[in-house]
């Protein structure tokens, strides 16, 4: 078996380039005793990977989930025709064992049963995104009815689902997105209370007309100068869940703001980074929960998918510039 991958030759340096990977092939081994063939059939664009290029060594497979069909098989517990869920990088076709995990340290697992539903979902609303805004929101900011949250990213791939677990939990929802067209889907399909637009309107100042009592939770996709904005406007006592940093990923330089310690101090303010993979042991009931809500029309998804591995950079950069609404996604 011949596998494509993508490989990271040298480290970007600001926004990604194509000449940064380079699209290489790889001659496969025979299986062994507990090893599987998986063929890739969807894989996954999302933000962390920019995050950690910086500590990847170059000339190595690019990180990645995808969702794969095992092809050949050693090991019963992954017989041929099942699906799996595993962090095997940006490649085609990989052996993998039930001890295989990703670099992030996220298991590989069969795929449960969806009820009929899309299985590129294994790769948002009932995968990683969507267990990072299951666990990231109700573990660290612990919502209660009534509570204001403000979602930046929010019509990304977790941040979407964020503002709709709030308002299942009886909260307001603030959602700060890039594009009108965004906001609409978060107001009017998703039931986001109010949507703020960074890019054409003053996020402090909206901030203050759409929570005039301050904020009580804020779930932080992006860092940089909108959760500045956000801290600072928080109630005694509230709770940041910091899930990303994006506003910064591809910066040259180191960024220029006001540092919201004081805000965080005087109003005693609970603030968490976390990452998702915390929660393994818990994997199959964030799954379990969000696809609950699905099937009672109580949370809504939507996907932006890319036709073919060839086309893995324009997705990945596609997403970093936020042109997705939703899970960005590779149907390869």
């Amino acid at each position: 078996m011949v596998a494509k991958k993508y490989v990271l030759v040298i480290r970007s340096e600001g926004f990604p380039k194509s000449s940064d990977f380079k699209l290489v092939e790889e001659t496969l081994p025979e299986l062994k005793e507990n090893e599987y063939l998986a063929e890739a059939v969807f894989l996954s664009v999302d933000p962390y990977m920019r995050a950690y290029m910086p500590s990847l060594e170059p000339n190595t497979t690019m990180i990645g989930s995808q969702v794969a069909k095992i092809v050949e098989s050693k090991n019963p517990d992954f017989p041929v025709g099942k699906y799996v869920v595993g962090g095997f990088g940006l490649r085609s076709h990989t052996i993998a064992t039930a001890e295989t995990k990703s670099e992030l340290g996220f298991n590989t697992f069969l795929l449960p049963h969806f009820n009929n539903l899309p299985l590129s979902l294994a790769l948002g609303v009932l995968g990683m995104p969507g267990n990072t805004a299951y666990f990231g929101l109700l573990e660290l900011c612990q919502p209660k009815p009534e509570d204001t949250v403000v979602v930046s990213a929010a019509a990304g791939a977790v941040g979407s689902i964020v503002g709709q677990i709030a308002k299942i939990k009886g909260c307001t929802v603030i959602g700060i997105a890039g594009s009108n067209e965004k906001g609409k889907w978060l107001t009017e399909e998703l039931g986001f209370d109010y949507f703020i637009n960074y890019k054409t309107q003053n996020v402090e100042e909206e901030l203050r007309k759409a929570a005039p009592k301050g904020v009580d939770c804020y779930f932080d996709n992006v860092g940089g100068d909108i959760s500045v904005t956000v801290i600072n406007q928080m109630k005694p006592f509230g709770r940041v869940a910091i899930c990303g940093d994006i506003s910064s990923y591809n910066a040259t330089e180191p960024a220029k703001i006001i540092s919201p310690i004081r805000s965080i101090l005087f109003n005693e303010l609970k603030v968490q980074g976390f990452r998702v993979s915390s929660w393994n042991e818990r994997w199959l009931e964030g799954i379990h929960k969000n696809l609950r809500w699905i099937i009672d029309g109580k949370l809504k998804y939507r996907e932006t998918i890319t036709e073919g591995f060839d086309n893995i950079f324009k997705a990945f950069t596609e997403m970093l510039q936020g042109g997705n609404i939703g899970k960005a996604s590779v149907k390869v």
